[in-house]
């Protein structure tokens, strides 16, 4: 018999503010159409800040630089035998492509205010979207110097 070894999945998070608002995704979902962080899940080879910048470009068209951490999520979901650990990072917006196709699942990116964001709490894609923006907005920053990335050469 194969021993099945537990993994978490590691996905990473942008929380981007602008104006006071925040830049979400709407997406098509197994359980219908939900709001999310623009995120994903980090490529083997891949940095964490480098995974963020990819997943934003990816369903947002915007380029998103990285600035700091602002925390680490485990998130045991255990209907579906799965475990999310997630790295949500802050930073700034720099140039939006209004041409380029989003991701597969991605309905559109949609910037919404704390208050819209939590009357909708009930469409998130999880409930780390809601602790993400709180977290945001509480000041909780980590410099991207506490991450080390070493690959292979």
């Amino acid at each position: 018999m194969t021993e099945v070894r537990w993994k978490p999945n590691v996905t990473v998070a942008a929380v981007i503010e602008r104006d006071g608002r925040f830049l979400l995704v709407k997406e098509q979902t197994a359980h219908g159409i939900r709001f999310n962080q623009p995120a994903g899940h980090l490529d083997e080879g891949e940095s964490l800040p480098a995974a963020c910048q990819r997943e934003t470009r990816e369903e947002t068209a915007w380029q998103f630089q990285p600035q700091a951490l602002l925390g680490v999520y485990l998130m045991p979901v255990p209907e579906a035998e799965l475990t999310y650990l997630r790295f949500a990072f802050c930073g700034e917006l720099l140039s939006h492509d209004p041409l380029q196709a989003l991701d597969e699942g991605i309905i559109e990116a949609v910037w919404m205010t704390w208050d819209e964001i939590q009357a909708c709490a009930d469409q998130h894609r999880s409930p780390l979207v809601l602790r993400c923006v709180e977290d945001y907005l509480s000041g909780r920053r980590y410099p991207l110097s506490v991450l080390t990335t070493l690959l292979p050469s």
